[in-house]
């Protein structure tokens, strides 16, 4: 909270934001204002109603300080930045950003909410450090509506940004902070971008994306789908690993990889990788891996 103070120009929300953060990782069967208001001894949950609709603050300084503190306390040269979306189902049109599209928190097209989110990890641990909020047609078509709810003027000139698009955005702003990552990785939502792929080669940045079973890969010549090309491997590709403890115990599968693309740039490589489930060898899941040339199974695993 000392790192972050100065980003408050007024002492009442500089010291409610303290109880705020207290409140959120408290045990408190709640989160919301009217709980963590009480938690932190206040009569009623204005105060922090207020903190989070109108108080003023340097949100992006705020976010560049986190940033900083993960980089300090977890960061290791082998760290991971984590892309993915998270979806936050909404009742009214005020929210900013909130539109009827596909939520994969509700499982089914609801009104929300839909953020891009990232987390790095590493040995030390893990911690999410930036985020951006998608906005539908529904919104960037209406600057009005926009300039309302808050939108900043260049992104409502930006016009509707997709969501792998977003990504490149945190992972540039993670390298520019020196938040040091070895590796990205993203669910199919962002590995079936081939831009957003072409980028992280040019960058040398090492990944591994999942891939839907449709997904082309270059092998060769040719362009067959990445689930033919797993389904023709013979049964002594398969390596069970584990992939490191679960909820209930270690996490394994069964793992193979496949050298991809026809042309390797010296000392990198690239490869098709399947993760197959143990108790039922008919889910599997593909990703797309750059990587160092002598990257093991294990290491892409």
């Amino acid at each position: 909270m000392a790192r972050i103070g100065p980003r408050f120009s007024r002492s009442e929300p500089r010291e409610r934001v303290r109880d705020y953060v207290a409140g959120l990782l408290s045990g408190l069967q709640r989160k919301n204002s009217w709980w963590i208001a009480e938690h932190a001894g206040e009569s009623s949950p204005d105060g922090m109603q207020r903190l989070l609709r109108k108080a003023r603050f340097d949100v992006e300084a705020i976010r560049d300080d986190l940033t900083g503190y993960v980089s300090e306390r977890l960061g290791e040269a082998d760290g991971v930045l984590i892309l993915d979306e998270t979806g936050f189902v909404k009742k009214g049109r005020a929210s900013v950003g909130v539109a009827r599209q596909y939520s994969g928190t509700a499982g089914r097209i609801e009104n929300s909410q839909i953020t891009v989110f990232a987390a790095y990890a590493s040995a030390k641990g893990h911690a999410l450090v930036d985020r951006e909020l998608y906005l539908l047609k529904d919104w960037t078509e209406d600057p009005d509506r926009c300039a309302a709810a808050g939108v900043p003027a260049e992104r409502i000139a930006a016009g509707t940004v997709t969501k792998p698009r977003l990504a490149q955005v945190i992972i540039e702003r993670a390298d520019d902070a020196g938040l040091p990552f070895q590796w990205v990785t993203a669910d199919a939502a962002y590995g079936s971008a081939k831009y957003l792929r072409f980028w992280l080669e040019q960058r040398d940045q090492f990944h591994v994306l999942a891939l839907r079973g449709k997904d082309d890969v270059v092998i060769g010549f040719s362009q067959p789908r990445a689930q033919a090309v797993i389904d023709d491997l013979p049964e002594r590709a398969w390596q069970r690993l584990s992939v490191g403890a679960g909820s209930h115990g270690p996490r394994r599968y069964d793992w193979a990889r496949v050298p991809v693309r026809w042309a390797w740039r010296p000392g990198r490589g690239h490869w098709l990788l399947a993760r197959r489930s143990i108790t039922d060898p008919t889910k599997i899941a593909y990703y797309i891996c750059y990587g160092p040339r002598r990257s093991s199974l294990t290491d892409l695993a």
